[in-house]
């Protein structure tokens, strides 16, 4: 990495609580923050105060709640939560999932755009398809093939790009004087009609401060990397390790130059799930809040991952020197090194599920500086262009990450010191774009 290439950093802002499920019971929680928008906003204005670059909205169109412990992983609607919290900052920006497969392209294009128009050009789409066959059901429909799925996926995009770029940058006059409020000879229909979708336009939303929202992806399917190398300016990767990392970055940037663009215009951010706290054993204690739980189900999964059996009765002792020396790294689950790494270390079978080894995402536990460390070995690597973060509680994770690690990384010089622009486009670096891609074709 150059020493002047800063990281990129973004946080998941999913349901009032933080990224467990149990996150709602933490004591210092109001386990009503689902529905208090106070609190999101709250947590936005603590990302705004680290300099992030973006907070990040997953969305499921499905119940995603797995028992009558867990709280829902999802905001109400992410849209409606965009709209409120960017009315409260200033510079950081938002990027929202919304499926291609259920949403009608010309919806999509004004709803976006407009927030885009409304939060001062802060916008992105993580533009993604749906396979679930819930969510489907309660569309009233079923699920497509993957082919049917990504080419209406080419085709909506397409579309919300035309329609978003149908009124030109020159074209609203708004002259009191002449009484001419647009020029109408400018903003004409698209008229694009695809096998899956069509618009006539053209939509009555001027351009944002950056033009239009930023697209984003998330996948690694060989149809996902299509897809981000034709439209995205960034992916929302989820990987386990430094090499996994480095080969997913390199095929997207591989998929952009298929695609005809410039590699560096694709971000590719990994996803990390740090419990910072002054000491590893106070972390550790922090964590496992959430793991015990559910820990007689993890316990044994555990077992599988490392390939020796474990109980509830095993909970509080080290593995032994047989159960080490037999252990193996389970090919099916990427999880499984970083767990038999930490076993290797003389942690309990309790202590080693309080490290988060069955988390989604890479989750160092312990003082600022190790997450710290986590995050410039990748970025130095090449394994990410930034990280989305994944607090486990917002309502001090947040600042703890704030006031923790970001002045190590910016002390390192890896991450900025303050905002350089106001726009979304400006804080990831990627280029203007006012409506199609130059090197896409119509539907």
């Amino acid at each position: 990495m150059t020493a002047e290439k800063k990281m990129l950093i973004s946080m998941q802002l999913g349901n009032g609580y933080g990224a467990p499920t149990l996150a709602w019971r933490a004591p210092q929680v109001d386990p009503r923050n689902y529905t208090n928008l106070d609190a999101y906003v709250r947590y936005a204005q603590a990302a705004e105060r680290g300099k992030f670059q973006f907070l990040f909205l997953p969305d499921f169109l499905s119940q995603s709640q797995r028992s009558d412990q867990d709280s829902p992983m999802l905001t109400m609607d992410p849209f409606i939560t965009m709209a409120v919290i960017a009315r409260e900052t200033q510079k950081i920006g938002f990027v929202s999932t919304a499926s291609t497969t259920f949403h009608e392209p010309y919806n999509l294009a004004r709803q976006l755009k407009t927030l885009d128009v409304i939060s001062g050009g802060r916008i992105g789409w993580n533009a993604i398809t749906t396979s679930d066959e819930v969510s489907a059901a309660n569309f009233g429909a079923s699920i497509a093939g993957r082919d049917e799925r990504y080419g209406r996926a080419q085709e909506v995009i397409q579309i919300v790009q035309a329609l978003w770029g149908s009124w030109p940058e020159d074209a609203w006059i708004a002259d009191q004087g002449s009484g001419v409020f647009a020029d109408l000879t400018k903003i004409q229909p698209i008229n694009l009609q695809g096998r899956y979708v069509a618009s006539r336009g053209p939509l009555e939303v001027p351009p944002s401060r950056q033009g239009q929202p930023v697209v984003f992806h998330a996948g690694q399917s060989p149809h996902s990397l299509a897809l981000a190398g034709r439209f995205a300016n960034g992916v929302i990767g989820n990987t386990h390790s430094i090499a996994d990392s480095i080969r997913q970055r390199t095929n997207v940037r591989r998929a952009a130059e298929q695609a005809g663009r410039n590699p560096d215009d694709v971000k590719y951010f990994a996803g990390i799930s740090p419990t910072i706290a002054a000491t590893k054993r106070e972390a550790l204690d922090r964590r496992g809040l959430f793991v015990e739980p559910q820990i007689h189900q993890q316990v044994g999964y555990l077992g599988m991952m490392l390939g020796v059996a474990l109980s509830m009765t095993d909970l509080d002792r080290s593995l032994s020197e047989a159960e080490l020396a037999a252990a193996r790294v389970a090919p099916s689950d990427p999880r499984s090194a970083t767990a038999l790494g930490i076993a290797r270390e003389g942690w309990s079978v309790r202590d080693i599920l309080y490290h988060g080894v069955i988390d989604y995402h890479p989750a160092p536990v312990g003082p600022p500086q190790l997450t710290a460390d986590h995050m410039q070995e990748w970025f130095d690597a090449g394994a990410c262009d930034g990280f989305w973060l994944n607090p486990d509680v917002y309502e001090d994770g947040i600042d703890a990450f704030v006031d923790g690690v970001v002045p190590l990384l910016q002390q390192r010089g890896l991450f900025h010191l303050d905002y350089e622009g106001d726009t979304l486009r400006e804080h990831l670096g990627v280029p203007y774009q006012y409506g199609m891609n130059d090197d896409t074709s119509t539907p």
